[in-house]
């Protein structure tokens, strides 16, 4: 995340990748209403004076109705909406159309998912706008950071980015989309004395990293049967968004809301990001595989001067052959069941036998 902010000439990114506009962008899930706290003075809105930090901090007074058709099993779907959304209110600040916005300017973002108390995912993102090739090369002219915050917001608010659920269970249909909360935050050189510094947003990034759908109270494993959320003692907000993808995952079967169940029907990473942001995760494991084969060449004390394409052979398989043609395998159906025929004949001559024997001592 950090390079595609700073750069990186290790991974082939530029340090004038800081010039180009970027922002720090959270969005957020829509409001529950209102939840547990501990203001200023210390009485929650249920009438109760909260201990500093009580489990019940950041979940709903009431049930939220919204819990039973698993929102943030949409949540990947919503992004897309958005990014979508988003490269065609650029173009149209920038006066162009979408063909000529590939052409001369390209959208690149990193982002992390982050699970409130209460059940929802907030996506927390760098959205940055680069040339045509990505951090290699300069934005246009036009594009700045106020340009791109005010696409960010419209892009949110536009009625395309949402996702529309039909009627089931008794329940009737809904639309999701993002909350009324968001925050777009230009992201400043490290040092300069802004608050949203590259080495912030790294740090937040870090921060998130560790904050997985546990925070809620969940299991951080699939879920087998319900029972089991009885014997770790699972709070009953979390039960009940479990038991909402139990339900509907026989009426969404494609959804696969039961296998997520423990991450609250949420099936994507806690990190993704564009192609052209920074580096490919490609990269990144081919860096891992060729360091891992640097460590076992030294430990075997392998010849420095061999080629780094030469091909170490320790073992060799060699074809053997392949199982029956079709033709073979009636053929062979067929001896199997006159072999079986064959024994059966047999023992029952045999039995016949016995049979007769045993009438002529008995004579």
């Amino acid at each position: 995340m950090r390079s595609g902010l700073a750069g990186d000439d290790r991974r082939d990114i530029p340090g004038t990748v800081r010039d180009h506009p970027r922002v720090f962008a959270t969005l957020t899930a829509p409001s529950f209403g209102p939840v547990h706290n501990r203001p200023d003075h210390g009485v929650c809105r249920c009438g109760t004076r909260h201990a500093t930090t009580p489990p019940s901090w950041a979940l709903p007074l009431t049930r939220p109705r919204t819990t039973t058709r698993a929102p943030c099993n949409h949540a990947g779907q919503l992004w897309q909406r958005f990014t979508n959304r988003l490269r065609r209110e650029i173009a149209a600040r920038a006066g162009i159309t979408q063909r000529e916005f590939r052409d001369c300017a390209r959208l690149s973002y990193g982002k992390v998912a982050e699970f409130q108390k209460r059940g929802a995912v907030h996506f927390h993102a760098v959205v940055r706008l680069d040339g045509p090739d990505g951090p290699n090369t300069p934005p246009p002219s036009w594009a700045t950071v106020d340009l791109l915050a005010d696409a960010i917001r419209a892009a949110a608010a536009h009625s395309y980015t949402s996702v529309s659920v039909p009627a089931a269970d008794g329940q009737p249909a809904r639309t999701f989309r993002w909350g009324a909360q968001l925050d777009v935050r230009p992201v400043k050189a490290f040092g300069d004395g802004s608050d949203i510094t590259e080495q912030a947003v790294a740090s937040y990034v870090a921060k998130y990293a560790t904050k997985a759908a546990e925070s809620t109270g969940t299991l951080d494993r699939r879920i087998g049967e319900l029972s089991e959320l009885d014997r770790h003692q699972v709070p009953d907000h979390t039960r009940r968004l479990i038991e909402a993808c139990k339900t509907l995952d026989s009426l969404c079967p494609d959804r696969r809301l039961w296998a997520w169940a423990h991450m609250l029907g949420f099936r994507g990473h806690f990190s993704s990001k564009s192609r052209r942001y920074s580096t490919t995760l490609g990269t990144l494991r081919q860096a891992r595989a060729d360091y891992r084969a640097a460590q076992e060449h030294a430990a075997l004390g392998l010849d420095d001067d061999r080629e780094p394409d030469t091909v170490l052979v320790l073992a060799d398989w060699q074809y053997a052959g392949h199982g029956h043609t079709p033709g073979e395998s009636v053929l062979a159906a067929t001896i199997a069941r006159d072999l079986q025929l064959n024994r059966e004949t047999a023992r029952e001559e045999l039995a016949a036998l016995r049979d007769q024997l045993a009438d002529e001592r008995e004579y």
